[in-house]
């Protein structure tokens, strides 16, 4: 039998799994439309499917994990997300593949709510600021994933093929880590938590839903337009363009990962606003400065100042629900987290409408 693990360990393999389930399918995007015939208007369509899950499943998550915790509704995402894996590959229409999308989305929603939940236990049981770390799991999940499927592709996998491989190894990571997973609040709160608060009244958590959705406009907009914006306005050639947004998510992975020093020095409001001054200057240096290699250095200073806005704004909104025993905080998470992840949604449509291609797993607000 295996041995747990710490919870610590447990739960940033669900932050990579969680990424590499979207680097997974997002990158066969373009051989899921050749599949159902899909032109890009209906294709666009067809992909609001994941949006209309996220936007539906986050904030019920977020209300189930206040009652029952969170462990078991991550551990019931987490099976779920790989499984649909293939069910999606099954789409024969573009019908069907928003349907399928649809529960994806929803299924992708309640593992990213109910596993920064799980993040926000092991922080506050081992007192230190690991959000960051968490989320850097994400971004290498979504570098694992789209490395995959571009393997996958160049080997002419069809998508079925490559989606089974990737459930079988999902389920495998899932059943390593499932009994080390936290439970958050618990059975005990049960009582408690069906007295609503409202979450909806607070001001401080609506301004930390503002700065969430500003570093996921900011983020998906350099993975959108950072490559382009090199190419059309800097003369760059594709491939030397490509290297900005490598830049950027190159040093927004390092600052999470090696940031936990920079975060207990400065603590989460003061890093939180010298990460967007630092991110807004580099966004003004790429773009004002008409020499390529301020482009290049701009970007890489965006993803360093971005790094820590969206896990220090996870970190404090749970911290404006926190009930004197130390739970708490599951319905804010859910607030924050749905306000991001239906705008990434919607940008993603909106992008995939115009052009299908290979998404960007690492443009995902995490």
């Amino acid at each position: 039998m295996l041995g747990r693990m710490s919870p610590r360990l447990a739960t940033f393999l669900m932050f990579l799994l969680n990424g590499a389930v979207f680097g997974t399918w997002a990158s066969r995007v373009p051989a899921l439309a050749t599949q159902v015939g899909a032109n890009e208007g209906v294709l666009g369509l067809a992909l609001l499917g994941a949006s209309a899950g996220l936007a539906f499943m986050a904030p019920v998550a977020a209300r189930i994990c206040a009652v029952y915790g969170s462990r078991w509704v991550l551990i019931g995402s987490t099976l779920l997300c790989p499984l649909l894996l293939p069910v999606l590959a099954l789409s024969q229409s573009p019908l069907q593949l928003g349907l399928s999308l649809v529960a994806l989305g929803a299924s992708v929603a309640a593992m990213d709510v109910s596993m920064n939940i799980a993040a926000v236990t092991v922080v506050r049981d081992l007192r230190r600021p690991l959000m960051p770390q968490f989320h850097a799991g994400f971004s290498v999940g979504g570098l694992i994933g789209s490395l995959g499927s571009a393997a996958a592709a160049q080997a002419q996998w069809a998508p079925m093929r490559h989606f089974l491989v990737a459930a079988l190894v999902g389920l495998v990571v899932t059943a390593i880590v499932v009994r080390s997973i936290p439970g958050g609040v618990g059975e005990r709160h049960r009582q408690e938590t069906t007295e609503r608060a409202s979450v909806l009244k607070s001001p401080v958590l609506w301004l930390l839903a503002s700065v969430a959705l500003c570093s996921a406009i900011a983020e998906g907009a350099a993975a959108d337009w950072s490559a382009l914006f090199m190419v059309r306005e800097r003369g760059m050639g594709d491939g030397a363009a490509a290297y900005a947004y490598a830049g950027f998510s190159v040093t927004m992975a390092l600052a999470r990962w090696f940031g936990e020093p920079v975060q207990q020095r400065l603590g989460p409001h003061r890093l939180l606003a010298a990460g967007g001054g630092l991110a807004a200057t580099g966004l003004a240096l790429a773009v004002l400065v008409p020499f390529p290699a301020a482009g290049y250095v701009g970007f890489a200073l965006a993803g360093l100042g971005l790094a820590f806005s969206f896990p220090v704004v996870m970190d404090l909104a749970s911290e404006t629900g926190k009930r004197a025993d130390g739970s708490g905080g599951e319905r804010e998470l859910g607030l924050v987290t749905t306000n991001a992840l239906v705008w990434q949604a919607c940008r993603r449509d909106l992008q995939d409408a115009r052009a299908p291609h290979p998404l960007r797993p690492a443009g995902a607000a995490h």
